[in-house]
C-alpha cells in the first residue's frame, strides 16, 4: 500500500530511478540514520552556525524516513527485517535529536534543566515509537497507530524542527516535547495494554468457546 502523505508524494517520484539499481531501501534507512545523527551533533555545541546546518541535515534525514518506505513498495522490496530495521532507526534518531536539542540549550535560560528536558522527551519519544510498532503490529502492519489529517501524517511534524532551529525556536520546542512527547507516549502505552487485555480476553474465550 502507497503512502498518501503530501511526503510520500514528493519522495515517490524522487526514489523511481533507484528502482532496479541495486539501491536498497536499507541503504537508505542506513543512510537516514547516519545524516540523523549528524544532525544531533550539530545540535550539541548550540552555535547558531552548527545549529543552522543541524536543521538542514534534520530535513534531509526525515525526507530519507519516507524515501525508504517509498522504494521499498515501488521496487517491491518491502521485507519485515527492513520495517524492523527502520522502526530501530527512529527510536535512535528521534530521542537521540533531543537529547542534542537539550544538551545544545544547556547555556540558555534553562540551564542544566535543559538536559533533563532533552532526556525526558527523547526517552518518551522512544517509548511512543517502540509502543506505536507493537500496537501497529497486534492491530494491522497497514493501519498506523496514529492517522494523520489533511494529506499530512503525524510525523510529519518533524519536517518542522528544521525550519523552527533556524529560528532559534528550538527551546519552546524542548518544553513542548517534554510535555507532548510524555503525554503521547503515556496514551500509547494505556492503548496497547487496553489492547492487550481485549485479545487476551477474546482468546480465552475463543478457547473456552471450542472446548
Amino acid at each position: 500500500m502507497m503512502g498518501g502523505s503530501w511526503t510520500h508524494r514528493l519522495a515517490r517520484p524522487l526514489v523511481r530511478p533507484l528502482v532496479g539499481t541495486g539501491i536498497t531501501p536499507n541503504h537508505i534507512t542506513t543512510l537516514r540514520l547516519i545524516t540523523g545523527l549528524m544532525a544531533a551533533a550539530a545540535l550539541v555545541p548550540g552555535d547558531p552556525d552548527w545549529t543552522w546546518w543541524g536543521g538542514w541535515l534534520w530535513l534531509l534525514s526525515a525526507f530519507l524516513d519516507r524515501a525508504d518506505g517509498e522504494l521499498a513498495r515501488i521496487g517491491n522490496m518491502a521485507s519485515p527485517e527492513g520495517r524492523a530495521w527502520d522502526c530501530l532507526v527512529d527510536n535512535i534518531v528521534n530521542p537521540v535529536f533531543f537529547v542534542a536539542i537539550g544538551i545544545g540549550l544547556r547555556d540558555s535560560v534553562l540551564g542544566e534543566w535543559a538536559i533533563v528536558l532533552g532526556v525526558i522527551a527523547g526517552v518518551s519519544l522512544f517509548f511512543c515509537g517502540h509502543w506505536s510498532e507493537l500496537l501497529e503490529q497486534r492491530q494491522n502492519l497497514e493501519v498506523k497507530a496514529y492517522s494523520g489529517a489533511f494529506g499530512f501524517d503525524i510525523d510529519d511534524l518533524l519536517y518542522l524542527f528544521a525550519p523552527l532551529a533556524w529560528l532559534d525556536w528550538l527551546l519552546p520546542v524542548l518544553v513542548g516535547a517534554a510535555i507532548g512527547a510524555t503525554l503521547m507516549a503515556l496514551l500509547t502505552g494505556w492503548r496497547l495494554r487496553k489492547l492487550i487485555a481485549a485479545q487476551t480476553l477474546q482468546a480465552s474465550q475463543s478457547g473456552d468457546a471450542a472446548g
